[in-house]
């Protein structure tokens, strides 16, 4: 597991790609649970508990459903195993060094706070641009292009089935 660790966080760095993912059909199994608990954790956090499992699963079906016809049609299908391991893998180690950057926003908002949360979101943003480049075989700014269209239709869908509801009056 711990090398799993330092090749998510090497894709992450930009020191590797989704080509060095092993292509196995376990590694999409063990790696799964790990993103479920750490995103689990930032829904917790965030206060949407009761939505937890199920944001995750349309998050998780959004990653694989932007992929798989991405490569289908670039003529790649066989690498969607690994792109998919690569997108999950560094969103999980991503997510993770967001914890505190959430947890701090949860409870005093503080310029700090926001600004490493928009590092981050700008690191996720980079390294999924960094990973389709790689399975597409496509230069960065395609790949970086790609991954903003899927930030922008991801946040519309997730913002349409999960509208914030204020509870404050």
């Amino acid at each position: 597991m711990y090398q799993l660790i330092v090749l998510f966080f090497e894709i992450a760095t930009f020191r590797k790609g989704p080509q060095d993912v092993p292509a196995s059909p376990w590694l999409l199994r063990l790696v799964l649970p790990v993103y479920v608990a750490v995103n689990v954790l930032i829904l917790l956090l965030n206060g949407y508990w009761s939505t937890a499992l199920l944001q995750i699963t349309v998050d998780f079906l959004l990653v694989a459903g932007f992929s798989w016809p991405l490569l289908y049609f670039a003529g790649k299908p066989a690498r969607f195993r690994q792109t998919l391991c690569a997108l999950i893998g560094t969103d999980t180690v991503i997510s993770f060094f967001a914890i505190p950057a959430v947890a701090s926003l949860n409870s005093q908002a503080t310029d700090l706070a926001f600004f490493a949360m928009l590092a981050l979101m700008i690191w996720h943003w980079l390294v999924s641009g960094h990973i389709f480049r790689h399975a597409l075989d496509k230069p960065l700014f395609f790949g970086l292009g790609l991954a903003l269209l899927y930030i922008l239709l991801s946040s519309q869908v997730m913002a349409l089935l999960f509208p914030v509801v204020s509870t404050q009056s």
